[in-house]
């Protein structure tokens, strides 16, 4: 945990929920502090019990003092629904108002923007948008089983898949991509690419070596540069996927560990979108913390003056806890 920063006027707490790792911010009068841990430490995708888990962080983190708005951005609300849901999780055990989106909607937020496309390119992949009702959009987060284009789990997946096939042609296990999987993976022959990746079983697992794609790309292998090729049209599509269905935006902003990690991916992303939107979309690359969407969200809840209503015993209890 770290303290600094500038100092805010209202003490309010970002969360950014994502596939692998959970990001708390709060800012407040005191500055400024920060809490990573991963999200399977303390998430069991069930919202009652995760809403709970949040506060006691949030309670933790604050050390106790009160909080005037919290916003979430959660991987894993991939409809308004689900968002809806959670949110209204938090009402028996929050002292304060929560708001909850999807975490693509985060980078947008980070930047001031309405309106605008967020999508994300880390262990899973999706686009969302919210049009002037506030009815949300989405394209992609299928998971990375059928789905997911353009994430970690999606290009090794698609790796393998390239791979299998360049052998099933008399390619040679030499390729530099073929050569990395079966390191990474460690594949005991190439009939068992398949029933590995099965073994590996989750999209974190599998995602966490998605840099062996970018690693054989510079190496020189034309298999993993159509991979990487493919997965920024796949995310592209996404985009081309919600102005079809009659979403309007002029702006997309991508944000997420595996797009702004690796400039192939980012720029075959907006040969895509390119391509695909001829010129009607702008693509903007959101490189910083995406909590700092969730922070602006709960800085604008803040202020619109709808705290002050009476804490929850559940909230009381755990804030005598957090102070001994």
């Amino acid at each position: 945990m770290t303290a600094s920063g500038p100092v805010f006027p209202a003490r309010i707490v970002g969360i950014d929920i994502g596939g692998t790792k959970t990001h708390l911010r709060l800012e407040g009068p005191e500055g400024r502090r920060d809490r990573v841990l991963p999200s399977q430490d303390w998430r069991k995708r069930d919202w009652a019990f995760d809403a709970t888990a949040l506060i006691g962080l949030v309670t933790e983190l604050a050390a106790g003092d009160p909080v005037a708005a919290i916003a979430v951005g959660a991987h894993g609300c991939d409809d308004g629904a689900e968002c809806e849901a959670f949110e209204a999780a938090f009402l028996p055990v929050s002292a304060c108002p929560v708001q909850v989106v999807n975490d693509a909607e985060l980078m947008p937020a980070a930047l001031g923007l309405e309106h605008a496309i967020g999508l994300v390119a880390g262990t899973g992949s999706i686009a969302v948008c919210r049009d002037s009702a506030g009815q949300m959009h989405v394209a992609g987060g299928w998971g990375w089983i059928i789905g997911d284009e353009g994430s970690a789990a999606s290009l090794v997946r698609e790796a393998a898949r390239a791979v299998a096939h360049h052998l099933d042609r008399g390619g040679s296990e030499d390729d530099p991509l073929a050569r990395r999987l079966f390191a990474a993976l460690e594949i005991p022959s190439p009939a068992r690419i398949g029933s590995r990746l099965a073994q590996i079983g989750s999209a974190a697992a599998l995602g966490a070596h998605a840099r062996l794609v970018f690693e054989a790309e510079r190496e020189g292998s034309a298999l993993a540069a159509k991979v990487v090729e493919d997965g920024g049209r796949a995310l592209a599509d996404l985009v081309a996927s919600l102005e079809a269905r009659g979403v309007r935006a002029d702006t997309v902003v991508a944000g997420g560990s595996v797009i702004v990690a690796q400039p192939s991916l980012w720029k075959a992303f907006s040969r895509g979108l390119e391509a695909a939107c001829q010129g009607r979309v702008a693509a903007r690359l959101f490189a910083g913390a995406p909590v700092e969407g969730a922070c602006f969200l709960a800085r604008r809840r803040a202020a619109l003056g709808l705290a002050g209503h009476k804490a929850p015993a559940a909230f009381i209890d755990m804030a005598a806890k957090a102070n001994g």
